[in-house]
């Protein structure tokens, strides 16, 4: 991607009013524009206390607003070039004013992120870092905040820096012994190679169990509840939620629509899904509910199934009345059996005398409580933590995306493949070339090896300001 050198502006700060708004110029002629609005000689990295004017005059009648004006000169800025902040009041009026100004003293309106694209292709963070920052403003709880701003400061780079050295180490080992056969370089029973490799991908292994928590911790996961109508569902939302997110009563039918409900859980992000009950009914707004129940199943990361625990029905049972209803059963069964994650939740244990419990099987979790009065919910919780995979947080966590995983994903299967290879039949060249093209997909995190295609498509989901 070639850098373009315009010189743009945008508004850095959200939309609304408050107490300072802020101007951001970047580019070869930022100071130049901005002295068209100022009038003040500006020192770098020095806060001056100036006026905005309209129309390149400096006179009372153009006087816009008054504030600071902060320079920080190329290459030491963030974008790697000259920038400048103009700061003034808050209000939307004035702002937009600002922008224009600078626009009519020959800035261009930024694309969004196009200070943050600027920044990575002046070698100022590169690409997984300049995602760091969107991520950051995107956080949706203290804890992955600070997931984020261990990625800003390079901490995923650094893992990821390290596996494409321990790659290329390794590759240049393994090619040298089969370009050069006369150096007698016994690779494959010499113990090097495959210890290299293993710890490759152990090490491998470990940043993607890393890179997604991180995710989980950034994005959260959804869980659909989903039973009988009067099961206890909507109890057991406002459990989790912690407040009456929705209506509880005695008649069944209550909830007749997908409600949705976003909580945290330890700093976990949790899309809460609360459906309709799952019956044959011939009410015409039920039966749209119903289906939307089935669709929220598919979309779930997890499905609790609550059941009544002083009628309890089995997995099969309930999941035979799933398919029984009537033009929006069929297949309802194969797909949540198979969910890599299915919980049954028996409720009204304060009904029925049972003691809260979870109890693990290969097939599902049970979990015995009480959505009413609250035993056993701290069971779930946990329990959701373990789905999300979260049980064991640790301080070296980061935040990473859905593309990040992906390209972990691949260059662990081709290391393995590459292992295999070598193990089973001595091909050291199938390695290196496994190797090679894990090296490229770790590259891609971090921007070495990365389409404009794929750039731009990231960057474009920045806010204009950034």
């Amino acid at each position: 991607m070639q850098l373009d050198t315009d010189t743009i502006a945008a508004i850095a700060t959200p939309k609304g009013k408050g107490g300072v708004g802020i101007i951001r110029l970047s580019g070869p002629d930022a100071l130049t524009i901005s002295n068209k609005i100022h009038f003040t000689e500006l020192k770098a990295r020095y806060a001056h206390f100036c006026s905005f004017y309209q129309n390149e005059t400096k006179n009372n009648e153009n006087l816009l607003d008054e504030g600071l004006a902060i320079y920080f000169k190329g290459p030491h800025s963030f974008t790697g070039e000259d920038v400048v902040e103009l700061q003034g009041h808050g209000g939307p009026v004035i702002l937009d004013a600002l922008l224009n100004e600078c626009i009519n003293a020959g800035a261009r309106v930024a694309k969004p992120g196009e200070f943050s694209e600027r920044a990575y292709l002046n070698d100022k963070l590169d690409l997984a870092q300049a995602e760091a920052i969107a991520d950051l403003i995107d956080s949706s709880s203290l804890e992955a905040a600070k997931n984020a701003v261990r990625s800003l400061q390079g901490d995923f780079s650094n893992k990821i820096h390290a596996l494409v050295k321990s790659m290329t180490d390794l590759r240049i080992y393994v090619e040298a012994a089969i370009d050069f056969p006369e150096e007698e370089i016994d690779f494959l029973n010499d113990g090097h190679v495959a210890n290299s490799l293993q710890i490759i991908i152990d090490q491998l292994s470990k940043v993607l169990q890393s890179a997604h928590q991180g995710r989980v911790m950034q994005e959260g996961i959804s869980i659909a509840i989903i039973g009988k109508p009067n099961a206890g569902k909507s109890s057991l939302l406002n459990a989790l939620a912690g407040h009456d997110a929705a209506i509880v009563t005695n008649i069944e039918g209550t909830t007749r629509d997908v409600l949705k409900e976003k909580i945290l859980i330890d700093g976990l992000p949790l899309h809460i899904i609360d459906t309709a009950g799952l019956r044959d009914t011939n009410d015409t707004v039920e039966k749209i509910g119903i289906e939307r129940a089935f669709i929220a199943i598919e979309e779930a990361d997890d499905v609790l199934i609550v059941r009544d625990s002083n009628n309890p029905q089995s997995l099969e049972e309930m999941l035979n009345d799933l398919i029984a209803i009537e033009g929006l059963g069929h297949g309802i069964k194969d797909k949540i059996k198979a969910l890599e994650h299915i919980t049954i939740i028996n409720n009204k244990c304060d009904k029925s005398g049972l003691q809260p419990k979870i109890e693990e099987s290969p097939q599902h979790t049970e979990i015995t409580l009480s959505a009413k009065n609250g035993e056993g919910i701290e069971l779930l919780r946990q329990h959701i933590k373990g789905v999300a995979g979260i049980l064991n947080q640790t301080e070296g966590q980061f935040t990473a995306r859905r593309r990040h995983l992906t390209a972990l994903d691949n260059a662990l299967n081709l290391v393995n493949e590459g292992q295999q290879q070598l193990l089973h039949s001595g091909a050291g060249e199938l390695l290196a070339e496994d190797l090679r093209q894990a090296q490229n997909f770790l590259s891609s995190i971090t921007g070495e090896f990365s389409s404009d295609d794929l750039l731009g498509e990231i960057f474009s989901s920045f806010c204009i300001g950034k």
